[in-house]
């Protein structure tokens, strides 16, 4: 059997979901590989480099800023799961001006990802609101900032199903992100320097994630469980309606990714950080996957 670490770097289903499934319907043993799943959320890219990662977002702007030469194997959506909450009285985006949004940091991923949506919708992040920095975490400060009202909104991340904390805390939901920006955001990524696109592990990890892509598609309600698991406090009926608002739609069946999304996205990503010349998203998305294993042949590796 093959070993391999996998890095998520961030938290919530987005990130989460596949490997979980992956894991716990048993597809990465049936594959022959056994995944260590690390959580690089505080680490560094260049430690991040040396494993198999989900974080494509993370991986996009380092190729873009750093010239870090990620392969993308699979991509599990191009719609970022992530949310702009607000306190009830404003009911548009473009409505926050002026106000103190709750935003990553403006050199992540998701803090890049949030200021384009902020442009999209009219609102310079560096003039029109006050953007108040948070590290993401479970968002529990952010929700704690808008109650209290030392914060107007706050963009939050998939360990909580919106549209129930908008209820629950009377908050409203303003805007998600994978309406506004498509961008290859989670999957599979290595960096050749370290670790062969080809590398048997890698190819056994690519097709157990496409095999778990599946499942989510084609059970909704093992993927709802999944769910239920992941993200404390909702009931199983509130995790089926999350999954057929936020995941049926948007994660796709096989792994495969737009290029033309591709491209407009890593563009969009270096006009937003500043740097000049994009990368060809040609040279970091594959878009050739590895063909699935028969599974019925898994009792030969294993006798």
């Amino acid at each position: 059997m093959y070993t391999i670490d996998l890095t998520f770097v961030g938290r919530g289903i987005h990130e989460e979901l596949v490997a979980y499934v992956a894991d716990q319907q048993d597809y990465y043993a049936e594959e022959g590989v056994h995944v260590a799943l690390r959580d690089g959320c505080a680490w560094d890219t260049d430690r991040v480099r040396r494993t198999a990662t989900i974080g494509l977002g993370r991986a996009i702007a380092s190729a873009v800023t750093d010239g870090v030469p990620w392969v993308v194997l699979c991509v599990n959506t191009q719609h970022p799961l992530f949310w702009l909450l607000a306190r009830e009285s404003y009911t548009t985006v473009e409505a926050l001006k002026g106000r103190r949004i709750g935003i990553h940091a403006p050199r992540t991923a998701p803090g890049c990802f949030a200021r384009i949506v902020l442009r999209k919708h009219g609102i310079d992040p560096d003039r029109d609101v006050q953007c108040v920095v948070m590290n993401p975490g479970d968002y529990s400060r952010h929700l704690r900032g808008l109650a209290d009202g030392s914060l107007d909104a706050a963009f939050v991340g998939s360990t909580v199903a919106p549209e129930v904390v908008a209820r629950d805390d009377g908050l409203r939901l303003l805007a998600f992100m994978g309406d506004d920006l498509r961008v290859p955001t989670v999957g599979v990524a290595v960096d050749p320097t370290y670790l062969s696109p080809d590398d048997p592990a890698v190819l056994a990890l690519v097709r157990a994630n496409r095999r778990a892509l599946r499942a989510i598609h084609d059970e909704p309600e093992l993927a709802a469980r999944h769910i239920d698991a992941l993200i404390p406090g909702l009931t199983l009926a509130q995790a089926r309606q999350h999954y057929e608002r936020y995941v049926a739609p948007y994660f796709t069946t096989d792994g495969r990714h737009d290029p033309a999304v591709a491209a407009r996205a890593v563009a969009a990503v270096a006009k937003e950080l500043g740097v000049p010349t994009a990368p060809d998203a040609t040279k970091i998305f594959r878009t050739q996957l590895p063909e699935r294993q028969s599974w019925a042949t898994h009792d030969e590796w294993r006798s």
